[in-house]
């Protein structure tokens, strides 16, 4: 933990969530891994009460007002207790918030809002559907305008808290005429009549949050619940990918930890030749190596994290934020599997939890868009913003810096 970027509050909350990672029961954890318990919902409701999310939403609306580098500080130490645990406390307190908080009225935050930041009330984003996973404005979930509200009919699965939640943040096509990012609007959706959960499914790992297939048959939905304008879901989604990305980034980092921390203190105490086993650098140097990527991974979703309180340009965080996803995910993944190589054949059985971190882990670079949707994101905003800074003349032209740079007939132009 990067002790030094986080002010004063911050440090406060960081302490306080530490006290209530102690405190969850080593059961839970256990019964969720066996899909014993299907949705934590005592965990998100201690949660609640301890007044640990949202944090940097407005008091008003249940928050603390603090910012985006005070958010990844408490997603990594929610992080230690598991990835599916930051999962479930994320979804609502971080993506269906952010959704109402930016796009909302004041009746949906204090409806929706409120209740959800204080624990008595759950939610889960519906995005992926059956026949489209990266493709997100291919939705075939349809909204049918009826006057004084609407019909929502179709399909969302791989839902974390599909199994648990009280409502339901779901985008639909109400315009099939429109181009797809004109097509979509964004609704909230209790569930009640036509909201069926015909699915759970099983899972490698991240198990016990309650991921489900949901069937919306003819649900109603008043008007009032439409988030954002109609037809506009686009601005709705743009903005939550920022906490859908970048929290997941900063979460991962919290779940790898604990294995990096557990392969430390065994390697300190296996013995093998005569010593302990960190004093051979085949063990020390991946151990170090591990360590090295978890810090950089922080340094990056602070950085991140900092660029997005100072409201930079969107096209830069856009890319910053894939970024982090892809190479915090990846490099955590790496940190798993380090600690379980240098444990040798005790990291492959339960007797650690490394084994567990690494089967949760795998999602992290598959959900929330997948790291080739990161490079591809990526790439798109470095090209342009590289287009940019020579039309600008911004930097130096190094490229005449070579001694034959001005052999014309050799280089492309």
């Amino acid at each position: 933990m990067f002790d030094y970027l986080l002010s004063p509050d911050a440090l406060a909350l960081r302490d306080e969530v530490r006290d209530f990672v102690k405190a969850v029961p080593r059961q839970l954890l256990l019964d969720m891994d066996h899909d014993k318990v299907q949705f934590p919902k005592e965990f998100l409701q201690e949660a609640g009460r301890r007044h640990l999310m949202g944090c940097r939403y407005p008091e008003a609306w249940g928050g603390r007002g603090l910012d985006w580098v005070s958010t990844a500080m408490v997603m990594e130490e929610v992080g230690v207790l598991g990835y599916i645990m930051a999962c479930t406390f994320g979804v609502g307190a971080e993506l269906v918030c952010d959704a109402i908080i930016l796009h909302g009225t004041d009746a949906q935050k204090e409806r929706y809002v409120k209740p959800l930041l204080a624990g008595e009330i759950f939610a889960a984003e519906c995005l992926t559907e059956p026949r489209g996973g990266s493709d997100f404005f291919g939705t075939n979930t349809v909204a049918i305008d009826q006057g004084d509200h609407f019909l929502i009919t179709g399909q969302k699965r791989f839902i974390v808290g599909g199994e648990g939640a009280d409502y339901f943040l779901v985008y639909a096509r109400t315009d099939e005429e429109a181009k797809p990012h004109k097509a979509l609007t964004c609704f909230l959706v209790d569930r009640g009549p036509g909201v069926k959960v015909e699915y759970l499914y099983g899972l490698m790992g991240c198990r016990g949050g309650g991921a489900a297939r949901i069937v919306f048959d003819k649900v109603k939905v008043p008007k009032e619940n439409m988030v954002g304008r109609l037809n506009d879901a686009f601005s709705v989604f743009n903005t939550m990918m920022i906490p859908e990305r970048l929290g997941t980034a900063a979460m991962t980092i919290g779940a790898a930890r604990p294995a990096l921390e557990i392969a430390t203190a065994y390697t300190s105490r296996r013995r093998a030749f005569g010593k302990t086993i960190n004093q051979y650098q085949g063990v020390s140097f991946q151990v170090a190596e591990a360590a090295t990527l978890l810090d950089a991974c922080r340094s990056m979703i602070y950085t991140t994290s900092r660029a997005v309180d100072a409201q930079v340009d969107p096209a830069r965080i856009r890319r910053m934020v894939s970024e982090s996803k892809k190479f915090v995910t990846e490099a955590c993944q790496t940190v798993a599997e380090k600690s379980m190589q240098v444990m040798g054949g005790i990291g492959y059985t339960n007797i650690y939890p490394v084994e567990k971190i690494v089967r949760d882990l795998r999602l992290a670079s598959i959900w929330t868009g997948t790291n080739e949707v990161m490079s591809l994101i990526i790439a798109g905003e470095w090209y342009n913003e590289q287009d940019i800074a020579r039309g600008e003349g911004r930097t130096r032209d190094c490229e005449t810096d070579a001694e034959e740079a001005f052999a014309t007939d050799e280089k492309i132009m």
